[in-house]
């Protein structure tokens, strides 16, 4: 699964070690320790095919030792594989070619809080929950983020440009990176974009750089835009008999409502049951075929609940049975526990599966899902499903039947997924909405993407990273 066509790499010498301890610091290097080094083999993709073992990890302070690092990695044909919390879903922070990890954990500091111009500028290493931590007390919050927001760190989030719950009100990362302090493949360190909303100074590189996953350059410094935290929110978990319901509801809610909320989270019925006992939650869900988890939030509690009556009684009016309502932080947090531990209850239930993350026009999520029933139903598979309804991106945790072998699992695999991306295609999708492409997901991008289109791509990498040193192997083959 993780092969690649490009060509081989110079290894990592002894000499290459003591010129990073010369950059870095001695203590800051990591080289010659297998335990040491593995967790840096893997992020959180499940199989052991997409894992892969560094020579050497390096743990940076400066943007300047980054370009120190890149220098010598272009003068001795070495690869640099980027690495924030390793909690991405693509493979896109395995080093598979080897070489060096540069690991970004020591770049861990809030730089900058602008209230005045509802801006904050962080290192890449700021675990992504610490920056609404920081700026609450002042009234401000940072919408961009993702459902792991607890774990990853932002420099990893602008790298795959993240999404999360509340995308389809506030968007995804991209629309709040302001300004990119980027040390590009070949060791130069520039300046994009600042602390400014609008700006059409040359081309686009901002928008560029995020989402690059982490191939295009080493963010060193990014400036985020904030916005006025909201008065008042309330979640409404609302249960239905089965899945094509609750999907139907989601375009009535904005269309007939005229509200557009905070978020809309889908949870089929395996996916409820199995985060619920994971919990040992107690909620009806056994008489619940799906549910949404919608979020409304504002200016002030009023305004809130005209909305959350408004969207709860269609949803009531459009096959919802029950719709319970939580006001404070405690049922809120109890129920947004569920969709949260999703992932980590299947992840107990069957350690061997496939996590995709397809995105629909959101018209045509019934038709993702009633697809990805019968791919399980011919391949003898769990196909659970939650994830973003509001912005037709799901999750679906697929997973052999007791009855199916490790072996017939990984016989069957190859051809499950090309039906499942085959099927993503004829409905409008595209490959990946939120988890990037990595190496695990490279090989079907030309179901989704032209070849002229991948070659522009390719010489963009070509013209920013002569060598192939950052990151190769990741997105497309160069």
């Amino acid at each position: 699964m993780a092969t690649t066509t490009e060509k081989t790499y110079n290894p990592v010498t002894p000499a290459i070690v003591e010129e990073l301890k010369n950059i870095v610091g001695a203590r800051f290097v990591i080289h010659d320790d297998a335990e040491k080094l593995e967790p840096f083999s893997h992020d959180e993709v499940v199989e052991k095919a997409y894992r892969h073992m560094p020579e050497v990890v390096v743990r940076p302070r400066a943007a300047e030792e980054i370009s120190a690092i890149l220098k010598l990695a272009n003068r001795e044909h070495i690869p640099v594989t980027p690495r924030g919390a390793g909690s991405g879903l693509s493979g896109g922070a395995v080093p598979i070619h080897g070489g060096i990890v540069l690991l970004c954990d020591r770049m861990n500091e809030i730089l900058d809080i602008d209230a005045e111009n509802m801006m904050i500028t962080v290192e890449p290493g700021v675990v992504t929950s610490e920056i609404n931590e920081h700026v609450e007390p002042l009234g401000l919050f940072y919408a961009g983020y993702p459902m792991s927001l607890e774990t990853c760190y932002i420099g990893g989030n602008v790298a795959e440009n993240a999404g999360g719950g509340k995308a389809i009100k506030y968007g995804v990362t991209n629309r709040y990176v302001l300004g990119l302090e980027v040390v590009t493949p070949t060791g130069e360190i520039i300046e994009l974009g600042g602390k400014l909303v609008k700006d059409v100074t040359g081309y686009n590189l901002l928008s560029l750089m995020t989402g690059s996953e982490g191939t295009l350059g080493v963010f060193t410094k990014i400036i985020l835009k904030l916005l006025p935290k909201p008065k008042a929110n309330v979640d409404l978990l609302c249960l239905f008999t089965d899945a094509r319901e609750a999907i139907s509801a989601v375009p009535k809610i904005m269309t007939q409502s005229g509200i557009i909320p905070t978020a809309i989270e889908f949870m089929d019925r395996s996916s409820v049951q199995a985060s619920c006992e994971y919990l040992n939650e107690t909620l009806p869900y056994k008489n619940a075929g799906a549910c949404l988890l919608i979020t409304l939030d504002g200016p002030d509690e009023q305004q809130v609940e005209r909305e959350y009556e408004a969207v709860g009684e269609l949803c009531l009016a459009n096959g919802a049975f029950e719709v319970y309502v939580a006001d404070n932080f405690t049922t809120s947090e109890r129920i947004w526990k569920i969709r949260r531990n999703c992932a980590e209850a299947f992840a107990v239930i069957s350690p061997i599966q496939a996590n995709e993350d397809p995105v629909v026009p959101p018209s045509r999520i019934p038709d993702l899902l009633e697809g990805l029933r019968k791919i399980g139903e011919k391949y003898n598979l769990y196909t659970p499903t939650y994830g973003h309804a509001g912005d037709g991106n799901l999750h679906s945790r697929i997973s052999p039947k007791p009855e199916v072998s490790k072996e017939q699992w990984y016989e069957l695999l190859p051809g499950m997924l090309n039906e499942l991306y085959t099927l993503i295609a004829d409905v409008g999708g595209r490959v990946s909405g939120e988890h990037g492409i990595g190496h695990k997901r490279k090989k079907f991008v030309p179901m989704f993407l032209s070849p002229e289109t991948i070659e522009v791509m390719k010489s963009i990498k070509r013209a920013l990273d002569p060598n192939n040193i950052l990151n190769p192997g990741k997105v497309f083959d160069v």
